[in-house]
């Protein structure tokens, strides 16, 4: 055997015994929590609080990048659903990019391309009005609206809220005199007369609660700060809905990368400052988990299924 043939076997042989070496650990570099809204809101706040705790844990940096946009949260999901599938892009989205995403037109949602880690908000949305309003529930808004023109705001007609709001109008037999989405749905909007009717999150009417009556809550249980206004549901049980939000990743993120992840998100939700900002705003607090949340979006799916049938011409 010559001398060549037997450097190369003994290269060989080195190979084989050799460790094999180590893949990166997950996270090695930033890792980015894209939320399709103006930053200030409730999931802004929360996922801030996820990515602050992430650091914390990992000694990578990670951050909340707000992605907002005219056509709503789904060019900010599709930029997610573009990323590599590696946790370092986890999406803090509503219910809407699951749920409804597929259908509106952009490529990258259709098929959903995404999987939940968990869901961890529910929005204290409520149906608003003046203190001077001449109606105090939906029942007396629905007989005043009959011989009046009433304006509904809104933050977007695909918002599962605002078509609960016009599913509501339908089953109480009135149609609402106009409608239109805005971004700033707080005290002025009504004090201006913007809308006569607006629906929003309790976040935006804690200024002025005095100066203002809340109709009716869009959530699935009372809100902690007004708890003797009704559900939606308990005055029509069709509409049983509330907007939710939570983290998803790309299906094809490794496990081992989601499970870090939610380790994260569990805990942050049990944390001090959440439980906070729970009791300060009315929101609605707490972690579901991955199967849990596949559970919500085929309900979800269901409801909006049913309200589509509802407000349908």
């Amino acid at each position: 055997m010559n001398k060549t043939l037997l450097t190369a076997f003994a290269s060989a042989a080195i190979a084989l015994v050799a460790p094999v070496a180590a893949l990166a650990e997950y996270p090695e570099k930033p890792v980015s929590f894209v939320v399709p809204f103006p930053p200030g809101d409730l999931e802004d706040v929360l996922t801030r609080m996820i990515a602050e705790d992430f650091q914390a844990k990992y000694g990578v940096a990670a951050a909340v990048i707000n992605k907002p946009s005219d056509g709503g949260p789904f060019p900010g999901a599709a930029d997610v659903a573009n990323s590599p599938a590696d946790g370092y892009t986890v999406g803090s989205f509503v219910v809407d990019i699951p749920v409804v995403g597929p259908d509106v037109g952009i490529a990258a949602l259709n098929p959903d391309p995404f999987e939940p880690l968990g869901i961890f908000l529910t929005y204290p949305f409520i149906i608003a009005t003046s203190a001077d309003a001449p109606y105090s529930n939906l029942q007396e808004l629905a007989a005043h609206a009959k011989d009046n023109k009433v304006a509904l705001g809104h933050f977007g007609s695909f918002l599962l809220p605002t078509q609960a709001t016009f599913a509501a109008a339908k089953q109480l037999g009135f149609e609402w005199g106009s409608e239109a989405a805005n971004d700033a749905l707080d005290c002025n909007v009504l004090a201006s007369g913007d809308f006569d009717v607006v629906n929003t999150t309790m976040q935006q009417m804690l200024p002025c609660l005095d100066k203002v009556k809340i109709l009716a809550t869009i959530t699935d249980s009372p809100i902690s700060k007004i708890p003797d206004v009704p559900t939606l549901a308990s005055v029509a049980p069709e509409l049983n809905v509330s907007l939710w939000n939570g983290l998803f990743v790309h299906k094809d993120t490794p496990a081992d990368v989601r499970e870090k992840i939610i380790a994260v998100a569990r805990e942050t939700m049990v944390s001090e400052r959440a439980l906070k900002l729970a009791a300060d705003t009315g929101a609605i607090i707490y972690w579901k988990d991955a199967a849990e949340a596949v559970k919500q979006i085929e309900s979800d799916k269901t409801a909006i299924a049913r309200i589509n049938k509802m407000i349908s011409p």
